[in-house]
């Protein structure tokens, strides 16, 4: 049944989503992401078990740490109801297939990199290969349980374009695509190259289109000159979810070309 499967990988996504709290905070300050146990950054009191409930406990407790009283950012629940959000819409997509694992770990990443990208214009290499490694693993496992290896090298081969196309943009122009752009290229060739090479297209022209939407209503607003840097990967993640989720409705029109 869907449903269940939906409602699985939503709170599935939850607790993954209170993962990547750690993550996002940790990663970039060079911190384990496995010990010491999670503690408020204020007063430093770790967080007990009963305050670790993803949302619940930030309902709960006021937004505030029990201890200090200091209030808790409403980064965390709203990363928590985006992953359980991802996840959801990726089982409702995809289903009972052997690639949703894949596609899992693809979306975590791209959410975890993507507030990363925001707050410190950065793309940890720490967390983008891991994550390009398993997606590889689990997709190789999909396609060897259906037989549908032409899907892999199609992805395979789009992973591979990408990284080409962005390592020459970067080359071209280092000001204007960061290196971590370019590690960042191979996971959204391979997960959009599954889908299709069509998919694969539609993220690119979708990245850029929001990104210059975005960047030309802040320009007009004066909140960021045209020279100031901008976190591509967040909109490289953006354009991925727009061909995920809505990829099939968007491309329905262009059928016949791939």
């Amino acid at each position: 049944m869907l449903t269940l499967l939906i409602v699985a990988c939503f709170l599935f996504g939850l607790a993954i989503g209170s993962f990547l709290n750690v993550v996002i905070y940790r990663v970039p300050r060079h911190q384990s992401i496995v010990s010491p146990r999670s503690a408020c950054p204020n007063c430093a009191t770790p967080i007990r078990e009963r305050d670790n409930i993803p949302v619940v406990s930030w309902i709960i407790l006021h937004r505030k740490c029990r201890t200090c009283r200091e209030l808790i950012s409403i980064r965390y629940p709203l990363i928590e109801l985006a992953c359980a959000a991802l996840f959801a819409g990726a089982a409702a997509r995809l289903g009972y297939n052997w690639d949703l694992p894949a596609f899992l770990i693809f979306l975590a990443s791209l959410l975890a990199l993507s507030a990363i990208d925001v707050e410190l214009l950065v793309l940890p290499k720490v967390i983008i290969y891991p994550s390009l490694i398993a997606i590889t693993a689990l997709l190789i496992v999909a396609a060897g349980v259906t037989n549908d290896w032409h899907r892999l090298l199609i992805a395979a081969l789009c992973a591979v374009g990408w990284f080409v196309l962005f390592f020459i943009i970067n080359f071209a122009s280092p000001h204007a695509l960061g290196f971590g752009d370019v590690r960042l290229a191979p996971i959204l060739g391979l997960g959009l190259g599954w889908l299709g090479i069509r998919f694969v297209i539609l993220g690119f022209f979708a990245a850029n289109l929001v990104g210059a939407i975005i960047g030309l209503a802040l320009i007009a607003a004066k909140k960021m000159s045209r020279e100031q840097p901008i976190p591509y990967g967040v909109f490289l993640a953006i354009g991925a979810g727009i061909a995920l989720y809505a990829g099939p409705e968007i491309l329905a029109p262009f059928r016949t070309f791939g």
